[in-house]
């Protein structure tokens, strides 16, 4: 492990609700560590915005920065939507007795949050956790589609995208193109993208802002996502996706 770096987080646990800001030497002598070990990792703090430094005529004091408030609250709105999400995700997988699942881009990547299992003898291989492209999968394909331009562009500035099933790169062109068709009729269809012979339906999720900040995924066998079939898990999941975003606050 990097010693330097438990350093650094447990001078950041020195701050309290009561100790909200600090002089350089305290923060030394509370720490037991010489002070120009004290400044030095403060001073790399104070410029990853964990931390702010003011300055007096004695000495430099910290307290702690808004990078922390920011990354708090990306946790909070995670744990938030799970929370406001279960008992509606419990609810259309009793309808439509399939997989539901919660999706949020994590970097690069789409991560799977939350997951309600259908009652079917077959199930789907999926865990809480889970990381994907964001390019593969109809949840990771629907969240790529409402991404910023400049965040898409990168991701699909790789130099070789692949499927994960055969190692065959993904044209670029068709991509770009699904993903403005997913932007354009608000979700994402997928058949056999992750898993083979399975499909998957997502819809977005909104914050009080209008962002789309998760995808709310079902998924089956590909057998079960037919017909008057499909057309019935569409509405129930677009309706729960509505549902959902409403109680986050989307107007």
């Amino acid at each position: 492990m990097n010693q330097s770096v438990i350093k650094a987080v447990k001078l950041l646990d020195l701050f309290t609700e009561d100790i909200q800001e600090l002089p350089l030497r305290e923060i030394a002598s509370r720490a037991n560590i010489p002070k120009p070990t004290a400044y030095r990792l403060l001073s790399s703090l104070v410029a990853c915005g964990f931390l702010q430094k003011s300055q007096n005529e004695y000495d430099s004091s910290y307290k702690l920065g808004l990078k922390l408030l920011e990354l708090g609250n990306l946790v909070s709105n995670r744990l938030e939507i799970r929370e406001i999400a279960l008992p509606f995700m419990e609810r259309l997988a009793q309808e439509i007795n399939e997989v539901v699942h919660i999706v949020i881009a994590n970097q690069n990547e789409a991560t799977y949050i939350e997951k309600v299992d259908s009652s079917r003898a077959i199930r789907l291989y999926t865990r809480i956790g889970k990381s994907t492209p964001l390019y593969i999968g109809s949840g990771p394909k629907l969240l790529l589609a409402f991404m910023e331009e400049e965040k898409q562009k990168e991701i699909l500035g790789a130099p070789n995208l692949y499927v994960i099933s055969d190692q065959n790169q993904i044209n670029k062109s068709k991509l770009r193109n699904e993903l403005l068709a997913i932007r354009q009729e608000g979700y994402a269809y997928s058949i056999g993208e992750q898993d083979s012979e399975t499909t998957g339906i997502s819809y977005p999720l909104y914050n009080y802002n209008g962002q789309v900040i998760a995808a709310l995924t079902v998924s089956g066998l590909s057998s079960h996502f037919e017909g008057e079939n499909l057309q019935v898990i569409k509405s129930h999941t677009k309706h729960t996706a509505d549902s959902i975003s409403e109680k986050l606050g989307f107007q």
